[in-house]
C-alpha cells in the first residue's frame, strides 16, 4: 500500500486529469494512505492479542486482500477516467462498484472478528486494553458510516427512475458532489459530507493508542504521569469524547452542514462535548493515586507469669511486588 501511494503521487504529479472537481489521481492516493496506516494500527493491535491467534491472522490477511482489490478497481477506474465510487453509468461500471461494497463489507466484518478477539485478550496494563478496544469499536461505527453514502441522496430519489441513473449515492448531503470543497480533504464547503465523520471514525484506530503512547513516553517527565490509574482514566475520557465526536460530526453532516459553517445548535453541542471532556479531564487529575500499602511490623506481645519466653522472631525479607507490565511503546 505504502508502492501504491507513491505511485498514486507520481500520477498526481504528471497526469493534470480532473474529475467530479478533484485531480483524478487524488482518491487512490488518499486510499492507500489510509489503508497503509489502517493495515499497520491492526497488524500491532493483532500482535498484543493472546486469543485466537490464527484466527486473527486469517482476519488480518483477509482485510488485506480486500484492500488490494479495492484499490485495483478505484486504480483501474482512474486509468479509464471514469469515477470509482457511485457509478452506476454502464453495468461494467456498476459491477465494479458492487464490487467494491462487497469488498468493504468483507473488511468490516474481518475487522469485527479482530475486535471480538481483542476485546477477549487479556491485558496487563488497563489503560491499553481500554486504547485498543476503544479504537477498534468506533472505528467500526466510522466504517460503518462509510454505507451510509451509497443510499441514493433526496435529490436522487426526487429525480426518480434509479434503474436509469448514472450516479447512485453520494458522499455530500444537500449538495452535488463535485462543488466547493475544502483544500486537500476535498470536504465540501457548501453542504454536508459524510467523508467527515466516516474519516475521523475510521482513525481512532490509529489516534486512541497514540494518545496512550503519548502518556507513556511524558512520564519519565511528569511524575503524575507515571501513575497507570490516570493514564487509564485519562485514556476513559478522551474515548468517550472521541466517540461523541464521531456523533457530532455526523449530525452534523446528515443535515447538510458544512463543517466550517455550524449554527447555533452544532456550536452548543460542540460547546456541551468540550466541556465533558475537560471536565472529566479535572476530574481524573484531581483523584490522588492510590497509596502504596505498607507493611507493618507487629509489636511484641509480653509474655504472661509462667509462661516460657517467646521466642525471638526472625525478620524475614518481603518479596517485592512484581510491578505490573506496563505498555510498551
Amino acid at each position: 500500500m505504502a508502492l501504491w501511494a507513491v505511485l498514486s503521487a507520481v500520477g498526481l504529479v504528471v497526469d493534470d486529469r480532473v474529475l467530479v472537481g478533484a485531480p483524478i489521481w487524488a482518491k487512490p492516493l488518499k486510499f492507500s494512505l489510509s489503508f497503509t496506516v489502517y493495515g499497520l494500527a491492526l497488524a500491532w493491535m493483532l500482535a498484543q492479542s493472546t486469543r485466537g491467534r490464527r484466527t486473527g491472522w486469517w482476519a488480518g490477511n483477509v482485510v488485506v486482500a480486500t484492500s488490494l482489490v479495492e484499490m485495483a478497481i478505484i486504480t483501474g477506474q482512474v486509468l479509464r477516467g471514469k469515477r470509482s465510487h457511485f457509478n452506476a453509468e454502464t453495468p461494467f461500471d456498476q459491477a465494479l462498484f458492487t464490487a467494491m461494497g462487497i469488498m468493504i463489507i468483507v473488511l468490516w466484518a474481518a475487522t469485527l472478528v479482530i475486535g471480538l478477539l481483542l476485546l477477549r485478550t487479556r491485558f496487563a496494563d488497563r489503560a491499553t486494553a481500554w486504547a485498543i478496544r476503544g479504537g477498534v469499536m468506533i472505528a467500526l461505527v466510522g466504517a460503518g458510516i462509510g454505507f451510509l453514502m451509497t443510499l441514493p441522496g433526496a435529490e436522487q430519489q426526487a429525480a426518480g427512475d434509479l434503474d436509469t441513473a448514472d450516479v447512485i449515492g453520494a458522499h455530500s448531503v444537500g449538495v452535488p458532489d463535485g462543488g466547493p470543497s475544502m483544500p486537500l480533504t476535498g470536504w465540501s464547503t457548501t453542504g454536508g459530507d459524510l467523508r467527515i465523520p466516516h474519516f475521523v471514525g475510521m482513525h481512532a484506530l490509529q489516534l486512541i493508542p497514540l494518545f496512550l503512547i503519548a502518556l507513556v513516553l511524558l512520564a519519565p517527565r511528569i511524575a503524575r504521569l507515571g501513575d497507570a490509574g490516570l493514564r487509564l482514566r485519562l485514556v476513559r475520557v478522551v474515548t468517550a469524547g472521541y466517540a461523541g465526536l464521531v456523533a457530532l460530526t455526523t449530525w452534523q453532516a446528515l443535515r447538510g452542514q458544512p463543517l466550517i459553517r455550524p449554527d447555533a445548535a452544532t456550536l452548543i453541542a460542540s460547546g456541551v462535548l468540550l466541556v465533558a471532556v475537560a471536565a472529566g479531564v479535572g476530574a481524573a487529575l484531581r483523584r490522588p493515586p492510590a497509596p502504596t500499602p505498607v507493611r507493618q511490623e507487629s509489636a511484641p506481645r509480653e509474655s504472661e507469669p509462667g509462661e516460657s519466653e517467646p521466642r525471638e522472631s526472625i525478620p524475614q525479607e518481603s518479596e517485592p511486588p512484581s510491578p505490573s507490565k506496563e505498555f510498551t511503546v
